[in-house]
Order: C-alpha cells, then structure tokens, then sequence
C-alpha cells in the first residue's frame, strides 16, 4: 500500500459522546469541504509538508457503553447548536460506517470478567479494526466521561486504565484527552515503559484551562503577584452530569489548579466550583476572579467569562492529536510525547505557559517534517 493509499484509524474510549460524534462529523464535513477547519491547529500554514494523514484517510470507530446511533446522537448535538444545522443528514454515510464499527464497553453492571479478560477483549476489537480495514496504524483517544480518581485500596483498574492497557497491547498510540487516570496508573507503570508507543497528556485543554494558561505567564512576566484565583463551570450535559459527582469534580479541577501551580510557582487561593445546570445543554460558562497586585501595593481585579461548547473546542484538537501521534508512530517515536503539552492540562513535561508549548509543537512539526 503506498504512503498516498494508506488509511489511519481513529479509535475513540466514549465513541457515542458528544466530541467523539462532533469530532467524526466535523472530519467528513471539512473532508468534503462543506466547512473550514476551524480550530485545527493541524490545518494552518506551519503544518503543511509535515506528512500528517489526510482527513480523508481517517476511519472511525471505538468503544461505548451506550448504544445511541451516531446519526441520532448527531440530530440531537444538531438540534442543540452544537453541530450545524441539516449537517447530520449531509454526512449520514460517514456517520453510520462509523457507528458499524463502534463495539460494546464495559465494565458494565453484572459483568463478571476479570481485567485482564476486559483488557484482552478491547484490544481484540481493535485488532480486528484494524486488520479489517487495512489500516496503517490505528490511534486510540480517550473522550469518555471523567471518572472519579481511584481509591488507594482499590483492587481493580479503572475504565480508563483498561481501554488504555488494550491500546497498548493492539499496539497503538495512545492519547488521554480526560482527566481520568489511563496510563498513569501505577499497575501500568511497566507496561507504559516497555510499550515503545507514543503517548500523549492527560486532561485536554479548551476552555478556561486554556485561557488560564494564557493569563498566568502574563501575571508573571509582568511582575504582578497573583493573590488569588477562583473560578465557576456551568455546564450541563453529558459532562455536567458526570462532574455533578464529587469525585469526578475533584479530578477535573485538579488539572485546573495544577496550571496555576506550575506556572506561578505555588497554588494562589482561590477554587474552581463546577455547578450541573441541565437546562445549558452541551453549552458551559466559565467564569474566573483574579486578585493581584500592582505597583506599590494597589489592588487590581481580573475577571473573565468564558461561553462556549467544549464539543466543538475539543473536536479539532483531537483530530490533531491524532494526526500528530500517527505520523511519530509513522516514524519511530516513542514514550511519552512532551511536544504536544500545548494540547493538555496535565501534559508529559516540558513548559506550562501556552506561548511555550506553541513553540515546543511547531520544533514536533519541523521534526516530523525532516523525517519525511
């Protein structure tokens, strides 16, 4: 099969939720050229000549536990603003080739397999995926719901953690756009380190993490001492529902947090609170307070509001992610991918301003472009 001709496959942890399904209907929009790549960073001049797989060479599938038809999931993320209007019906045939190849998840209530059957059984499905479609390699994104941290005496790996050990042993690049645990489990440690697969992050970055990581450097570039930070979500759908669990909150915020921290040297005051509000659909505001100093001790405020819908800010980027994490598979790469921080909260090292981790992904791009 020539390079031209070869096929990637996009494997999604959560393939019925609302960025896997904005994501595959967003790729056969621009793929057909009914609308721009807005917010692909993949897509602008820097990246041209890298050797990224064509959208049009990109083939869907994954794992869920609901058994919502894409083509319906995309009506309803339609009829809510997310998706634009009659594009649903524009690319039904991308949709429902997609939801063919979407197989059950799990562990759901009853089931009796151990992990390592759950484990086996995953990477099975993506094995076959990937051997039935003749693909070159096939990458595996997380974008399930946030699932609360495991305990210390838990006995039994998290979802993620098992959809994550299947991608390795398929053999397939790995990238976690959830705060859930996945590959940082310390039972995976071994598996991880021996995998010579690339990985990327955890925690995607699209909203107020986003514009956090942007305002943070600022403050300390400029010498203007953060006293404190404190922030509100108000989300509703899927996620809202899922973050209306203490638990699966407090995972979420950690990430949150963890980008002030790095990047001010320690933790202002201050706390992130996600509110379910149902009736907002898949549509979040986020509004953050900033108290710092200025000159000679005088008191200055920052706020900011922040309203859009985190489908449509994650989709594009994880379409990059996985174009970027084929085309290093492409060529050799390995471990854990520092590069594309630009894309997580809680990234694989390297810098912790967005302005820096800009940088760090335009070197990937160049490198990846000498490889060709």
């Amino acid at each position: 099969m020539t390079a031209h001709a070869a096929r990637t496959g996009v494997w999604f942890i959560g393939a019925r939720g609302s960025v896997a399904t904005t994501a595959t209907a967003g790729c056969a929009a621009v793929a057909a050229g009914l609308h721009p790549p807005t917010g692909m960073v993949t897509e602008t001049p820097p990246f041209h000549g890298v050797g990224l797989p064509p959208l049009t060479s990109l083939v869907f599938g994954g794992h869920d536990t609901l058994d919502c038809p894409l083509p319906k999931r995309a009506e309803a993320l339609a009829a809510g603003g997310v998706l634009p209007h009659g594009l649903p019906s524009a690319v039904r045939s991308e949709l429902t080739a997609a939801d063919e190849e979407i197989r059950s998840g799990g562990p759901l209530p009853g089931d009796t397999r151990t992990d390592e059957e759950l484990v086996a059984s995953f990477a099975t499905d993506i094995q076959d995926f990937t051997r039935r479609h003749g693909l070159a390699r096939t990458v595996v994104i997380n974008v399930a719901s946030t699932e609360p941290a495991p305990g210390a005496d838990d006995s039994r790996l998290p979802a993620s953690s098992l959809y994550a050990a299947a991608a390795l042993r398929a053999g397939c690049p790995y990238a976690n756009f959830t705060p859930s645990t996945g590959l940082r489990s310390p039972h995976l440690r071994e598996a991880v380190d021996s995998c010579a697969l690339p990985h990327a992050g955890r925690d995607g970055k699209t909203g107020q993490t986003l514009l956090r990581s942007v305002l943070a450097p600022m403050f300390v570039q400029r010498a203007l001492p953060v006293r404190a930070w404190s922030g509100t979500n108000l989300l509703g759908g899927g996620d809202g529902a899922a973050l209306a669990d203490p638990a699966a909150a407090a995972a979420k915020n950690a990430g949150k947090e963890r980008v002030l921290a790095d990047t001010l040297g320690s933790a202002p005051e201050g706390e992130v609170h996600i509110d379910d509000v149902p009736a907002m659909g898949d549509w979040k505001t986020a509004w953050d307070h900033i108290a710092f100093d200025g000159f000679l001790g005088s008191r200055m405020i920052l706020q900011t509001i922040w309203q859009g819908c985190d489908s449509a800010l994650a989709a594009p980027l994880v379409l990059d992610l996985a174009r970027l994490l084929a085309r290093a598979h492409e060529n050799g790469l390995t471990g854990p991918r520092p590069e594309l921080g630009f894309y997580f909260k809680d990234p694989d090292g390297g810098p912790a301003g967005l302005p820096e981790q800009y940088q760090e992904l335009l070197a990937f791009a160049e490198r990846l472009r000498a490889a060709r």
